[in-house]
Formats: structure tokens, C-alpha cells, sequence
């Protein structure tokens, strides 16, 4: 060993182990992308970031002190605008019939969707490149190019303008990408563990679920995550097969209220719509970004 890289490669003291680890020197290359890279960083971060507090301002503001100081402070800190925006606007009804039909439509993407991608990953099943090929061709269909033919679908079942129907739509359009997702996950789990479980005799199901399952966590929590921003913020779906307007999506609400206004809209109560409508997304996220971050690390290094 030259006395370059023995000079390179050093023993962490915080360490038992006494595990070598390899001590790259930046060069002043690097220390410019990533200096570029941090302000860029924060630039986008402010972009994101500071609309959002200003919408949050203003939901607590009036509409009249919202034009006179668009940047100022509220006189009066109140949930005035969150309580119309919540019953006389109706979005607490539509957030209950966000939170059924994206919390139902999750379930069943994930519970269909993992077991779809385990099947493909992992048995051999005739005809099953064929499925997962015609699953990576769903990626790739627009979703506006199946409206029309979704429409007569779902009024042929009886099931137009109605919850179960949005159910089942949202979780036909994100099945595909749960698969792809997935499988990799799968693949990449040993294949001595799943011949220990047939060796202590588990069935096909308990090996799946008790035991295959768990290991692809991180990956079960990544594409949750993703189906749950996708389908919350879903627009075009809902408003071309949802109508019923007791049975809308925030989503619909929202532009329902922004375009019905005109110019005598309340900008208070409409801040407040737009925070009853991020807020769990954020809250979600916030909750689950730990995992994300571990789930796409451990799903790249595999």
C-alpha cells in the first residue's frame, strides 16, 4: 500500500468496529457545485416557502386588509375564514370525501398493487412479462385520452357521480406505478428467506404477508407516500366523473369557488381553503419524510 492511499484511508476512533473508511479531500470543483448547489437550494426553498406563509397570513386576514397591506400582519388573529370556508362553503364535507375516497383507493393501490409486483417479481407465471409490460404501458397513457371512454364505463355500472366509482378509477390510474414501483423491491429480497418460510411451513399467503411484506417496507412507505400527493391532488378525474356536487373533492371545491366568485371573492376564506387543503399533505409528508428519504437510499443501493 502506497503512502498516498494509506495517508487516504483511516479508522473512525468513534468506532468499535475499527471499520476503515475512505476520506475523500474536496477539490475546489466540488467546493463550487456545492456552493451552487446550496444557493440554488435556497432560492427554491424561499420560492416554495414564502407563498405559502403569505397564504397562511392571509387566511387569517379580511379580504379589505388583505389590498391594504398585502404583506402586513392580520389586526386580529381568528378562525373566522377557516369556519365559513369549513360549513358555509361546504369543504368540510368535501374533505371527508377527499380523506374516504383517497384513504380507501390508497389501501386498496397498495394491498393490490404489492401483491401484484411479488407475483411478477418473484414466481414464474406464464404470460407474466407480458403483464408487467402492459403495466408499464399504463404509465405512459394519458389520463385525459381515457375520460370519454371512463365515463360510459362507469355510467354502464351505475357507478358515475359517485364515491365508489372515483374509488375505483383513482385506483386503476395509480396501480401501475405501484407496480413498477414495487417491483424491484421484491426482486431484490433473498431468495433463501421465502424458501425458509415454505421449509417452517407457511403458506404462499402468510410467507407474503408476515414475512416478504415487512422486508419491503421502505418501499411500501415511498410509493404511499407518492399515491397519497397524487391522488389528494388529483383534478381531472374527479371533475369530469364526479359532478354530484355533494360528493366532491376538495380539489373541485376549490376551483368550484375561485371561478364562481368573480370579483366578489372572498380572498380570506379562499387562504383558508387553499390551507385546509395542504395542510394534511404537509402534515403527511412531514410525518413520513424520514422514510421517504431511507426509502429511496436503501431502494438505490440495492
Amino acid at each position: 500500500m502506497s503512502t498516498e492511499t494509506r495517508a487516504a484511508i483511516t479508522i473512525d476512533p468513534r468506532t468499535k468496529s475499527g471499520v476503515p473508511e475512505r476520506r475523500v479531500k474536496a477539490t475546489p470543483g466540488d467546493k463550487a457545485v456545492g456552493t451552487v448547489s446550496h444557493v440554488v437550494m435556497g432560492i427554491w426553498s424561499l420560492v416554495v416557502i414564502l407563498p405559502m406563509i403569505w397564504t397562511l397570513i392571509g387566511s387569517f386576514k379580511t379580504t379589505k386588509e388583505i389590498f391594504a397591506s398585502p404583506f402586513g400582519l392580520p389586526s386580529n388573529w381568528n378562525f373566522d375564514n377557516y369556519i365559513s370556508a369549513w360549513i358555509d362553503n361546504a369543504f368540510g364535507q368535501m374533505f371527508l370525501n377527499t380523506v374516504i375516497v383517497v384513504g380507501v383507493s390508497l389501501v386498496l393501490v397498495m394491498v393490490l398493487g404489492a401483491m401484484c409486483a411479488y407475483v411478477l417479481a418473484r414466481f414464474s407465471v406464464p404470460g407474466s412479462r407480458v403483464i408487467y409490460y402492459l403495466m408499464l404501458a399504463g404509465l405512459t397513457f394519458p389520463i385525459f385520452l381515457a375520460i370519454v371512454p371512463l365515463f360510459f364505463i362507469l355510467q354502464g355500472m351505475g357507478l358515475l357521480n359517485t364515491l365508489p366509482g372515483l374509488i375505483l378509477t383513482y385506483v386503476a390510474f395509480a396501480l401501475p406505478f405501484t407496480v413498477f414501483f414495487l417491483f424491484s423491491f421484491f426482486k431484490s429480497l433473498p431468495y433463501e428467506i421465502q424458501e425458509a418460510a415454505y421449509v417452517d411451513g407457511a403458506s404462499e399467503w402468510r410467507t407474503f404477508f408476515q414475512v416478504m411484506l415487512p422486508m419491503a417496507k421502505p418501499g411500501m412507505a415511498a410509493v404511499a407516500i407518492m399515491n397519497f400527493l397524487g391522488l389528494w391532488n388529483q383534478f381531472l378525474l374527479p371533475i369530469s366523473l364526479n359532478t354530484d356536487k355533494n360528493n366532491w373533492v376538495l380539489s373541485q371545491g376549490m376551483a368550484s369557488y375561485a371561478s364562481s366568485a368573480g370579483y366578489s371573492l372572498d380572498f380570506g376564506q379562499m387562504f383558508a381553503a387553499v390551507m385546509i387543503t395542504i395542510i394534511p399533505v404537509l402534515v403527511v409528508y412531514i410525518l413520513f419524510q424520514r422514510q421517504l428519504q431511507g426509502s429511496v437510499s436503501q431502494g438505490t443501493s440495492k
